[in-house]
């Protein structure tokens, strides 16, 4: 039996808020088994869903909304943490990198929260690196974009991300 190669494809009608990534394949099961079959008798569509990472850039994050973030930037990474936490069931695994003023904000059992000892840029890069494809990263750092890139991460905008 052959099967025709994964491709990665839209969901219809689902929200623009990071969507998850759905791989469809061509599914060569008999005519006897169960399910939905195409008009023309043809095998069936499978949406298998890809275990993806979600890498987020807090300070680059929480820096694109003016909202005074620089008064607290431990209470401005513990929202977006607490924001992140309602995609969990999306991702196979969400990572908040922080650094500065916010290192001391706690992980949840949604989003693991990692502390970066020196630069931001660096951890995420290693985060992406860890966790290998698929994975997608919150940024909007032009020079971090060209890094995670280059390990085969997807980059979303800040923007993309419920509000928090």
């Amino acid at each position: 039996m052959s099967r025709t190669p994964s491709t990665v494809v839209p969901i219809r009608n689902m929200p623009a808020i990071l969507p998850p990534r759905v791989t469809c394949r061509n599914d060569p099961a008999p005519a006897a088994a169960p399910g939905p079959r195409r008009a023309d008798g043809g095998p069936r569509w499978q949406a298998v869903r890809v275990q993806e990472t979600l890498v987020v850039d807090a300070a680059n994050t929480i820096g694109s909304v003016p909202d005074g973030w620089w008064r607290d930037r431990a209470g401005a990474v513990t929202r977006l943490r607490d924001a992140l936490a309602a995609l969990a069931d999306e991702y196979a695994a969400i990572v908040l990198v922080v650094e500065g003023a916010a290192r001391d904000v706690p992980g949840t059992p949604a989003v693991r929260v990692v502390s970066a000892p020196a630069s931001g840029d660096d951890a995420v890069v290693a985060a992406v690196a860890a966790a290998g494809p698929p994975c997608t990263v919150v940024t909007s750092d032009r020079e971090l974009r060209a890094r995670v890139t280059a390990l085969g991460a997807a980059v979303r905008g800040p923007r993309t991300l419920p509000r928090w």
